[in-house]
């Protein structure tokens, strides 16, 4: 097989795999499979078109790693449910952390609860939502706040 046909293949396997993700993963050795296939077209050495592939890859790399990082990855995306960081709420179901047992109604919507310090907390009780962690409510008693 021709290697200006493996080049071609490559940028296709390498702009398949971009696409199939979320974050810039192959994108470099798309580009430097690029400059590797013109350099196959115009008759080069195959040394010298693995040499143009891997420093276009390390090049791109270098020069467009920073931005994606900080516009793809950058910032972490703030939901409804952040604002109930602090907010009171009533125990409607007995929080024990070791039973994995526990909910609680914030915003007029149960959600599943855990305590903060590891104490059990009776149904009834006020709580404060200190942080959320995937679908559960971390709180510690309201009691003395």
């Amino acid at each position: 097989m021709p290697m200006n046909m493996i080049w071609a293949i490559a940028i296709i396997v390498f702009l398949v795999a971009e696409a199939a993700t979320v974050g810039l993963v192959s994108i470099w050795f798309a580009v430097g499979s690029l400059l590797a296939l013109v350099a196959s077209l115009w008759g080069a050495p195959v040394w010298a078109q693995v040499l143009l592939f891997a420093a276009g890859s390390v090049v791109t790399l270098l020069l467009t790693r920073p931005l994606a990082l900080k516009y793809v990855n950058g910032k972490r995306q703030p939901t409804n449910a952040d604002r109930l960081i602090g907010t009171r709420c009533i125990v409607t179901e007995k929080i024990d952390n070791l039973a994995a047992t526990g909910a609680v109604t914030a915003a007029g919507r149960p959600w599943t609860a855990r305590s903060a310090s590891g104490e059990i907390i009776e149904s009834g009780s006020l709580v404060t939502v200190q942080r959320i962690e995937g679908a559960k409510l971390i709180v510690a008693s309201a009691t003395g706040e």
